[in-house]
């Protein structure tokens, strides 16, 4: 039998899955989107709802490239609210740690803590690029190879900053309705590298001690980052025999930081596309990856890779025939692509092999070449697939990315989610009020 199987639910509003036309998809603006998402993932007794962060609008040749965004409202302040209008369900949001401080960013989880009964999760991440730092004053200051120095540092103020409190340090005065302090309490110093911070922390610690963190990175630094901090990892997209391999070396390096034998846990983004059969599914997955990636996004991933401007190329013909700009480049200051492609000459020259092995145009590339569904299928289907995946040690469960929200999100909530219940993996009911006990993990 399938071990229990982790859920949580991502809300869309920052990545390229969201298909903007689709009339399925609502505003990622309105609180009121996000309170409809956060209760239909609590009634299916998800783990958590996981909320992205952008601290900057995507561009792209110094223009705003809003083809995958709609706004970029501030997530602490989306997930209080949340935790107002729910009752079980874990809120967890990414926060920075490289344009952040510890003490706001302490005081804040620990505030929200307090506010949702413990249900509080940060996913911890790093942010290196020049044109999200011209946001904060601070450029590049920070060189891509510090930033998991920093980040790792960051999490120790913090959780330094949410230990200053003791168990006694906060005594109810049930006569006069007042609370009495010790002298020390929320007394700390942290000086490192990075920080050199001493005073009163301001809160006392949450039901949960201190926040599930989730990390994200999938680097070696950010898996290792990950393996010695990290409660939970937010995995990317991969087929089966990656997540196996991602899965075996978190683990190891898990094991050589002393942790405790089954964290962290593994829970890979799962987009998926569903029908009433596998054949129908198949054709609605194609229909929903050509809105995904139109003819103009088609040309804006390319120029990514080619550094250039290709604007001129028409996205339904053959790729370009010019070779990509090495180094400096008129595209962008920071890009995915660059990242993800480090040889751009050579990531060419395969994509060229392909597009004429298979007679494709450039949107049919980066269609064929980018991230497809995850899971595929009538729900049963995909209910299959999600235990073998726990059962073949590819991860621990999912984080569940939609496509549209409301429409896919629901439609996954309704149909797959009471299969997975039926078979024991998924929680017909909530056990426990925090996300530490949804999660099997213990409170700090």
């Amino acid at each position: 039998m399938t071990r229990r199987l982790h859920l949580g639910a991502m809300f869309p509003g920052t990545n390229s899955t969201l298909v903007w036309s689709d009339p399925a998809t609502g505003s990622h603006i309105d609180f009121a989107a996000f309170a409809d998402f956060a209760r239909t993932a609590e009634r299916a007794r998800f783990d958590f709802v996981f909320l992205a962060e952008g601290l900057r609008l995507r561009e792209q040749q110094g223009k705003v490239y809003d083809r995958d965004m709609a706004g970029r409202p501030d997530n602490f302040a989306v997930l209080a609210a949340l935790a107002a209008v729910t009752d079980r369900i874990g809120l967890a949001g990414t926060v920075n740690s490289t344009f952040n401080e510890p003490f706001e960013v302490a005081r804040q989880f620990a505030t929200l803590d307090h506010l949702s009964g413990g249900r509080a999760g940060w996913n911890v991440v790093t942010t290196w690029e020049e044109y999200v730092g011209e946001n904060f004053r601070r450029g590049s200051y920070l060189p891509r190879e510090q930033r998991y120095e920093r980040a790792a540092a960051f999490l120790d103020a913090v959780c330094r900053l949410l230990g200053s409190w003791r168990a006694d340090d906060v005594l109810a005065d049930k006569a006069t309705g007042r609370f009495l302090r010790r002298a020390d309490a929320g007394a700390f110093a942290h000086r490192d590298a990075q920080f050199d911070i001493a005073g009163r922390f301001t809160t006392p610690p949450g039901p949960q001690g201190r926040p599930v963190v989730f990390q994200a990175g999938s680097s070696p630094e950010g898996r290792e980052f990950a393996a010695a901090a990290a409660d939970a990892i937010f995995g990317m997209y991969g087929d089966l025999a990656e997540k196996r391999e991602f899965y075996a070396d978190v683990r190891r390096r898990a094991a050589a930081h002393g942790r405790a034998p089954g964290t962290p846990l593994v829970l890979p983004a799962a987009t998926f596309c569903l029908g009433d059969t596998d054949a129908e599914a198949r054709e609605r997955a194609a229909r929903v990856r050509l809105a995904q990636v139109d003819g103009r996004t088609a040309i804006a991933f390319l120029e990514e890779v080619w550094n250039r401007d290709l604007g001129a190329y028409d996205p339904d013909g053959p790729l370009p025939d010019v070779e990509p700009v090495v180094g400096g480049g008129a595209v962008a200051k920071a890009m995915a692509g660059v990242r993800k492609y480090p040889d751009p000459p050579a990531t060419a020259r395969r994509w060229r092999e392909l597009a004429e092995a298979k007679g494709l145009s450039i949107r049919e590339l980066v269609i064929e070449v980018t991230g497809r569904q995850t899971f595929i299928g009538a729900p049963s289907t995909v209910a299959d697939a999600m235990c073998a995946w726990v059962d073949g040690g590819a991860c621990d469960g999912f984080i569940v990315v939609p496509h549209t929200v409301p429409g896919a999100f629901d439609e996954f909530a309704r149909t797959v989610v009471p299969l997975l219940q039926e078979r024991g993996v998924v929680r017909a009911e909530y056990e426990g009020r925090t996300l530490r006990e949804h999660l099997g993990l213990a409170c700090n």
